[in-house]
């Protein structure tokens, strides 16, 4: 990979926020009546040229106890599905990865896949280790995101569950 980008400027503003917020429920939205035949890849930035699978994360937020959905990049690992807490490189954890960490029983939904169900768990450095070369294989805006901010980006692991 030659060098990472420079951060863009604005990020980190509310109305970036906002766009993000009402972008994601209108991709939940179509995922949904589509099941998945439409808004089950990404498009936008790396993934422009070579589309990313997405899916959509279900969780319970921790101090409010509201249902949430968002939808996510993924990596397939075996029977595991891998997410990632990237939050475009700023410098906090997303919601849903602190919501996850209190609940980690959830279901995701895959294209032509409706509530699998699974259980997150937030990779060892070693599990990091051999799965961001595969994540920024598949999209490689991960390894940008990771160099615009100081936190180490969380790999989540979802195992399937009965």
């Amino acid at each position: 990979m030659g060098l990472p980008k420079e951060k863009p400027e604005g990020l980190d503003k509310p109305i970036v926020a906002t766009i993000i917020k009402y972008g994601a429920k209108a991709n939940v939205a179509v995922f949904r009546a589509t099941n998945g035949r439409i808004g089950s890849k990404w498009r936008i930035g790396a993934g422009w040229k070579k589309p990313v699978p997405m899916l959509l994360l279900d969780h319970v937020g921790r101090k409010s106890g509201r249902e949430f959905t968002t939808p996510l990049l993924y990596l397939r690992d075996g029977a595991d599905v891998v997410i990632v807490a990237s939050q475009g490189g700023l410098p906090k954890h997303p919601q849903w990865f602190h919501n996850l960490r209190a609940h980690p029983e959830t279901t995701i939904h895959l294209r032509g896949e409706r509530a699998r169900k699974v259980r997150a768990r937030v990779a060892d450095a070693d599990e990091r280790a051999a799965l961001w070369p595969r994540l920024v294989e598949a999209y490689a805006d991960f390894d940008n995101y990771q160099s615009w901010t100081d936190r180490e980006i969380p790999v989540v692991i979802l195992e399937p569950r009965v």
